[in-house]
């Protein structure tokens, strides 16, 4: 196995919710495709929105896009999405980030395999699991 990939689904928000990834991660969003020459049969007022899309940068790549409207999207803690950082300041800063709009479910707190790890949940419903090795 080469890679596992991440891939989020959004009900119409996806653009924003790269958007606020990129800002959190200091990445890019690429390969934008909307639903605009698709062949299916969608709503005019939703050929905007982004049938497939990605987020890179240092240490992440996900992949995301908008269900179509019919699409049943149910929100879940199925799938939680783990993330390594290189300091106890920059776990902080992301832990705020996702919490000023979303839910805290751990604080950042010291563990038993010796890292500092919170858990939450952002805005738009995604699961996080914030992990800093400390040696």
């Amino acid at each position: 196995m080469k890679q596992v990939q991440p891939y989020l689904t959004f009900r119409g928000e996806c653009q924003e919710a790269l958007s606020y990834y990129r800002d959190c991660f200091n990445a890019k969003i690429v390969n934008q495709q909307t639903y605009e020459n698709a062949s299916i049969d969608i709503p005019e007022d939703y050929r905007n929105k982004l049938q497939h899309a990605e987020l890179k940068g240092k240490g992440i790549h996900i992949m995301a896009y908008d269900a179509a409207p019919d699409t049943p999207l149910n929100s879940g803690n199925q799938v939680q999405m783990s993330v390594a950082l290189e300091s106890e300041e920059e776990l902080t800063s992301l832990f705020d980030k996702f919490t000023s709009e979303g839910q805290t479910i751990t604080k950042p707190e010291k563990t038993s395999w010796n890292a500092l790890y919170a858990r939450c949940k952002d805005k738009y419903g995604v699961y996080w699991m914030l992990n800093y090795q400390l040696n």
